[in-house]
Parts: structure tokens; C-alpha cells; sequence
């Protein structure tokens, strides 16, 4: 680890001293909140503090460790992050914007408090932030592990991240189904406990792949991160404010033509043939084909070979990113 930062210090300073914040605070884990709060005083040479008035904790600790347990609330000035939805708050003495190893102190500190506070808490019911540190990349390995064993979950289990809309993350057991009803879900390769925040991070990516499954939003309401494959690299490539392609805005014009149109070329691109898109409709096989030389003609390219069909199974992925953007 010495020799990595050593190199990595030479090459570029700025990045050896983020390695050294993230080795330093990955090596508190589990030591408590003095600890932390002390770390990130001495790290950047200013006094830092941290008050969560819920748990009675409020201390203050100057650069040469030592600490005063009578702390009050930050100026508002001094650059501060919040730790947990009750209010807790750390901060540095230093107004301003933070600098980058101030900024990347602030960050690691603070997720490390948050998780021994969720570790720790006395409040029943906290499954919710328990599995918000499984899937938190910024914990350490050994917290991890401690909240998934506070979870019921083995540390050699084989688990994943499941995504779904305005709800926190979820971790399920394999093979345990991982989505409940007809709710729309991203569902993140199985992994063990180490791997749950990249599983998370997929199955984000995999909840904007997803569609209501009406006429205006036709497509899968769940879907599976491993089955996506390269086109798991789309979502980062479209976020908001990103511009349609031009393929994705004939689309919507085929939507505005009807809706019938779009559910028919959604199930043209998920059927091997226009016969079995007819029967997974259940229409006639002539009503399908009427309707699909409608939308060609809208689109510009036919739908019904191959390099057609993919295209179209891309333009209608790329739609769903830009209406789950």
C-alpha cells in the first residue's frame, strides 16, 4: 500500500493525498465517533466537530487530538456536511468552499460516521439504513459486513441489489424473488456482501431500462442488469438535458400517430418473428402488419430484418432512459 501511494503521489499529488484519506479513515472503521472526528482534525489541520443533538453527541477536537465534549453548532460559514437525516452535522473550522482533500475528508468522515451511528443506533426499525450502508461504496469492507450481519444476512451469502422507483435500496437473498406485484424494478447481478455497491449501481442502471407497460410507456417493468449486457454503458451516456437521437424522436412521432403503433413495435422487438409479436398481442397477424408498415413509414427503416430490429430495440432503450432520465 505504501509502494501504491508512493507511485500514485508522484504521478499526482492531489490523487496520492485522496488515496491516503480513503486508506486512513477505511482503517478507522468500526473505531467510534471520537476517532473519526479526530482523524478528520488532524488530516486537515483544523479544528473539526460533529453534533447529532438526537444522541446527545456534540464534541469538538483541534488538530493536535485534543477534545472538548461541550461543542455548539458550526458557524454557518465553515464548510460542513450533513451525517444523518436527524441533523447531525461535521464540520471543519474553515470558511469557504473546501479544497480537495478538505472536500474528500468531509466525505469519507462523514459516511463513515453515518455508519457507525446506523450500526450502533438503539431505534428498532432501521432496516432502511442498515441496507443504506450495504450498498453505501463509500463504507469500508468491515462495516459492511457488520450491518449485513445485523441484517440477518451471512457473510458468505449471495445476494443482490434490487432498484425500484422512490423507494430506498433493497438487498434480497438469491434466490429469493426480488421484486413484489407488478411494481417496476432494476434488479442487480447476485454478488457476495463485499460486491452490493456495484450490484447497486447496476440495478439503478437497470430501473431506467424499465417502462410501465402501457401504450405510451410499452416495455419490460422489470429487468435484469445481467441481461442487459454493453447496453448497461447507455445509461451513463444519457442522463438529463441530454438530446434525443434522431431515431428516439421518430419514435414519439409514431406514439403521436397512436399508441397502438408503439405497442406494436415494442412487441415486433421482442418477438422473433411478426407472427409471434401478433400472438403475444393477440391480434390478427394482417392487423399487425398493417400497423407496422404505418410506423415504418414514420420511421424511415423497416423493422422487419435484422439490422432493422436491433435498431429499433436500441431507439426504443434509448427512449426509455430519456423518460426515466
Amino acid at each position: 500500500m505504501r509502494e501504491l501511494l508512493g507511485r500514485i503521489s508522484a504521478l499526482d499529488p492531489e490523487a496520492g493525498e485522496a488515496v491516503k484519506v480513503i486508506a486512513y479513515f477505511d482503517s478507522l472503521a468500526g473505531s467510534g465517533v471520537e476517532p473519526l472526528v479526530r482523524g478528520a482534525a488532524i488530516l486537515t489541520g483544523v479544528p473539526a466537530g460533529f453534533v447529532d443533538r438526537s444522541r446527545g453527541l456534540a464534541l469538538r477536537v483541534t488538530p493536535d487530538g485534543r477534545v472538548e465534549r461541550a461543542a455548539s453548532d458550526p458557524d454557518p460559514s465553515w464548510c460542513s456536511v450533513p451525517v444523518r437525516a436527524s441533523g447531525g452535522v461535521l464540520w471543519l473550522e474553515r470558511s469557504g468552499e473546501p479544497g480537495p482533500v478538505e472536500a474528500m475528508v468531509l466525505e469519507r468522515a462523514s459516511a463513515a460516521l453515518r455508519a457507525h451511528l446506523e450500526l450502533t443506533s438503539p431505534v428498532a426499525g432501521s432496516r432502511t439504513a442498515l441496507t443504506e450502508v450495504l450498498v453505501d461504496a463509500r463504507v469500508s469492507e468491515a462495516v459492511r459486513v457488520r450491518a449485513a450481519r445485523r441484517l440477518g444476512i451471512a457473510d458468505r451469502a449471495r445476494v443482490r441489489a434490487v432498484a425500484v422507483p422512490d423507494e430506498a435500496a433493497r438487498v434480497v437473498s438469491d434466490p429469493e424473488p426480488p421484486v413484489r406485484g407488478s411494481e417496476r424494478a432494476g434488479v442487480g447481478p447476485v454478488v457476495g456482501v463485499e460486491g452490493l455497491p456495484a450490484s447497486w449501481e447496476d440495478a439503478q442502471r437497470a430501473l431506467r431500462f424499465t417502462a410501465e407497460g402501457t401504450g405510451t410507456d410499452p416495455g419490460p417493468r422489470v429487468v435484469r442488469a445481467e441481461g442487459l449486457g454493453g447496453l448497461l454503458l447507455l445509461a451513463d451516456a444519457v442522463t438529463r438535458g441530454t438530446a434525443p437521437v434522431a431515431d428516439v424522436l421518430s419514435l414519439e412521432e409514431v406514439g403521436r400517430e397512436g399508441v397502438a403503433l408503439l405497442e406494436s413495435l415494442e412487441a415486433v422487438s421482442a418477438s422473433p418473428s411478426l407472427r409471434a409479436a401478433a400472438a403475444a398481442l393477440g391480434v390478427h397477424h394482417s392487423t399487425l402488419q398493417e400497423g407496422v408498415e404505418r410506423a415504418e413509414r414514420v420511421l424511415g427503416w423497416s423493422v422487419r430484418d435484422v439490422p432493422g430490429r436491433l435498431r429499433l430495440q436500441v431507439a426504443l432503450a434509448l427512449r426509455r432512459l430519456h423518460r426515466n432520465a
